[in-house]
């Protein structure tokens, strides 16, 4: 069955304490399970709001959202219990090792399997040989990659990432973006990215270009 996210006639916009600034309206886009979607545009244009509104996790001004897991409406909840996240900071736990930063969002679902799904990951991934390290002995692009697959170990239904590689230099930037669509991939779930980075968003099966307050077909 069919896993969407259908955005109608959305609006949003944030107060400063002395006006209220608009960031977008009247925008429409369906986002499924199994496509790459980049979200593109200059800064300010409201595209990491456009993301939390995409993934349950911020209620747009006006218009509505609705999510479908299965074919059947759900609420943002669960909508958002389906989802990864992926963000330009890490957020890894700092007490954590690699490999317990990976099982935690398995362990918090109840799987008593986490450590040994987490391992698999790990392996997969190359960074075997890491299991023990805490974030402070990783390299960036080791910390990114263990946040990209911690995203993913949960078997979600949609992805969600934040300029996932927007600290990370080109060399590390590509092996990420490769790490993070294979996995897209392999797992069928949907992929949404906001980027600035032209080549990330070349690798999407679409692009949509946020700008003055229209969502269009990216050239």
């Amino acid at each position: 069955m069919q896993d969407m996210i259908e955005l109608h006639d959305i609006s949003h916009h944030f107060d400063t304490a002395s006006e209220r600034i608009g960031l977008f309206q009247g925008l429409s886009c369906t986002i499924r399970a199994n496509e790459t979607l980049a979200i593109v545009g200059p800064s300010g244009a409201g595209k990491s709001s456009l993301l939390s509104i995409a993934a349950g996790l911020e209620v747009p001004a006006g218009g509505t959202v609705c999510f479908t897991i299965d074919g059947v409406p759900v609420d943002a909840l669960t909508m958002r219990a389906n989802s990864g996240f992926i963000f330009q900071q890490f957020h890894l736990m700092p007490e954590l090792d690699a490999i317990g930063n990976l099982a935690l969002p398995l362990r918090l679902k109840g799987n008593r399997h986490a450590f040994d799904i987490a391992a698999l990951w790990l392996d997969k991934i190359g960074l075997k040989d890491r299991a023990r390290h805490r974030p402070h002995q990783l390299s960036g692009g080791e910390q990114q990659r263990i946040a990209v697959t911690r995203a993913f170990v949960t078997a979600p239904r949609f992805i969600f990432a934040d300029e996932p590689t927007g600290n990370l230099d080109m060399h590390t930037s590509e092996s990420v973006a490769e790490l993070m669509f294979g996995c897209a991939r392999e797992t069928g779930c949907g992929l949404v990215i906001v980027t600035h980075s032209k080549p990330l968003a070349r690798r999407a099966d679409a692009s949509l270009h946020l700008s003055a307050g229209r969502l269009e077909a990216a050239a």
